[in-house]
């Protein structure tokens, strides 16, 4: 059943490829069905955990895997997936390329799902390249566009540059002696391996999942459709990195330094980006921003869950990261999947996506804005939904190995519900007259939303609602035995109601100051994402760049004509042999096959056949050699 889980949305994608536009049609319905069943089949295998592996190099298998962090993961996938391809088929325009959107979406989720299962760097590596191949197209996926298709590929480019750490990753481990490149042997590496082992997946994990210094590549990931956006930064391709590093928490553990380095990217990250999410008068990209700062509350998490490993002298305990993390990744990933629908339907309802254009939204479509309120407060932090007790875990982990990282945790907290405030608050304020003539000025918009477009954000609102449960304790203590063994520490009832009194605080305040005055203020370096894509433009791409043309100068001037000079020089050499020299070998050899043949005739003389001509040629030859030896001697 666990070849199944992979198998079948890999396979159905890549058919749906195949047959092209003739699919169409049937694309939408044959998805939907496809992630049902997909759904099922996740279900199963986490009621049922296995192993599974097939041979493909010597002593390095293709090998999968469900335990309890992975069995919570897939459901969590699987749903997210579910619900997107349902909004998609009321969202997609029938002239749009629907067999290749969702194929590309179902192929898209198979490698999530075969990145949560993986058992061994291979498996990983396969599935993390198909998963940023998939994430390309997609992003691309309206390719004609050049905006387009240029944001696709600084994604790609920017997330294969931290992709690179997986091989080192790769090479440190086969190198430190796990010829099986298994997951749970990294932490047992030599030092000097495991230091490298743990540097790569750091690096592959943090540009994965948008943190600082990569973040910019989810500012242009906003290109591709609203489902696009919503499936990958929800639970997939974003939550890849943080997961890796929940997974992979021994291994971090193990270093000494990696926890620290984790925590502290996470924090920052955390607290940077919220406060780029606050300046975004695009609706989605202040979801992109936020996306990377709640995704760095999980990185903080799994580094401050290592730092406490490390200080019980217990790299294979759990100091509460992967309890936290994983429980704030799938509160995240159900809010935030709900909030990117619910743009996406104002898109194609306004044909808007800024906040200037989107005020009065939530009055005119209220099936739509009743959903998104209740994942914007729960994004806020505010009781009782989902990530009020998630956040409270993370700021729980923290607070045990550094109050600076406590500090800046409930910072990032404060941050999270001032963005989602702001947005609230904008949607459901009057529209204005300056609002209509933001309508329509990115798509032509249909004034109207379909039930396949309100229908998945209603359901996933009912999770975001059931998800309050995780503050009570016993819910907490028995999430935690499944992820890992063992309970992790949990928030007090005090922090929870002091993080909640805040979080309501926050929201009421940034609620008043807007109606007053219109909105926040927006700091361009903020609104701009810091400046982080010119700065790696400017410190990275453009050195890289100029180092790329001395090189093809060097190549042209150096290297080419250094080979030319040698195959003239030695065309030259050998005319000069074949001119002064090939004569004298010519006529020395003629010369040796002369005598070899003279010789040869002088050879058949004495060859007469009488018998008695060899008696007197013996005799002689034995007189000749008598004579020799006399004189020898």
């Amino acid at each position: 059943m666990l070849w199944w889980l992979i198998a079948v949305p890999a396979l159905s994608g890549a058919a749906l490829l195949l047959c092209g536009r003739g699919a169409d049609r049937l694309a939408p319905a044959a998805a939907v069905t496809v992630a049902a069943a997909t759904l099922g089949l996740a279900i199963t295998n986490a009621v049922h955990r296995q192993r599974v592996s097939a041979p493909f190099l010597a002593g390095a298998p293709i090998r999968l895997g469900v335990d309890g962090l992975s069995a919570v993961l897939i459901v969590t996938v699987a749903a997210v997936v579910l619900c997107v391809l349902l909004f998609a088929a009321g969202d997609l325009a029938p002239s749009e390329p629907r067999a290749r959107f969702h194929g590309l979406m179902l192929m898209f989720a198979a490698a999530m799902l075969a990145t949560v299962t993986a058992q061994t760097l291979l498996t990983l590596l396969f599935a993390w390249e198909l998963m940023g191949a998939a994430s390309y197209a997609l992003i691309g996926f309206h390719w004609r566009d050049e905006q387009r298709a240029a944001s696709g590929l600084v994604a790609f480019l920017t997330t294969r540059t931290g992709d690179l750490g997986m091989y080192l990753a790769a090479g440190a481990t086969l190198a430190g002696g796990s010829a099986a490149l298994a997951l749970d042997a990294m932490p047992a590496l030599s030092d000097g391996w495991r230091d490298a082992a743990a540097a790569g997946i750091v690096l592959a994990a943090l540009g994965k999942s948008a943190q600082l210094p990569f973040s910019f590549w989810l500012s242009r990931a906003m290109a591709g459709p609203s489902p696009v956006s919503a499936l990958l930064h929800s639970a997939t391709m974003v939550a890849a990195g943080a997961y890796l590093l929940i997974r992979l928490e021994p291994l971090l553990a193990s270093t000494g330094w990696a926890g620290p380095v984790t925590a502290w990217a996470g924090a920052l990250t955390a607290v940077a980006l919220g406060a780029v999410a606050v300046c975004q008068r695009d609706l989605k990209q202040l979801l992109a921003a936020s996306t990377c700062a709640q995704v760095g509350l999980m990185v903080l998490a799994a580094g401050s869950g290592a730092m406490v490993a490390r200080r019980a002298a217990d790299v294979r305990a759990d100091g509460g990261g992967i309890a936290a993390g994983s429980g704030h990744l799938v509160a995240h990933a159900v809010v935030k999947s709900l909030l990117f629908l619910a743009a996406g339907a104002w898109l194609t309802a306004l044909g808007t996506k800024q906040l200037a254009g989107l005020r009065g939204a939530a009055r005119a479509y209220p099936l739509v804005g009743v959903p998104f309120t209740i994942g914007a407060l729960g994004l806020a932090g505010v009781p009782p939904f989902a990530l009020w007790p998630t956040k409270d875990a993370v700021l729980t982990v923290s607070r045990e190995v550094s109050a600076p990282l406590h500090v800046a945790g409930f910072a990032a907290a404060i941050l999270g519900a001032v963005y989602a405030a702001r947005a609230l608050t904008l949607v459901w304020l009057p529209k204005t007259p300056g609002s209509e003539k933001v309508w329509d000025t990115e798509e032509p918009g249909t004034r109207g939303v379909s039930p396949a477009e309100w229908l998945p954000p209603a359901a996933l609102a009912t999770a975001v609602i059931a998800g309050g449960v995780a503050v009570a304790p016993s819910v907490h203590d028995r999430f935690a035995r499944i992820v890992h063994t063992g309970a992790a520490p949990a928030a007090t009832w005090s922090g929870l109601a002091l993080s909640g009194a805040v979080a309501i605080l926050t929201v009421a305040v940034v609620a008043t100051l807007i109606r007053r005055r219109g909105d926040l203020p927006s700091p361009a370096a903020a609104a701009n994402w810091l400046g982080l894509e010119a700065a790696a433009r400017k410190l990275v791409a453009t050195p890289t760049l100029a180092l790329a043309n001395l090189l093809a100068v060097f190549d042209d001037r150096v290297l080419a004509r250094g080979i030319q000079l040698a195959a003239t020089s030695g065309l030259s050499a050998a005319r000069t042999v074949d001119r002064r020299v090939e004569g004298a070998i010519e006529a020395a050899v003629s010369a040796i096959a002369t005598a070899a043949r003279d010789l040869g005739r002088w050879a058949r003389r004495p060859e007469t056949g009488l018998v008695h001509q060899y008696y007197a040629q013996a005799v002689v030859a034995l007189m000749v050699l008598a004579v020799v030896l006399m004189v020898l001697r």
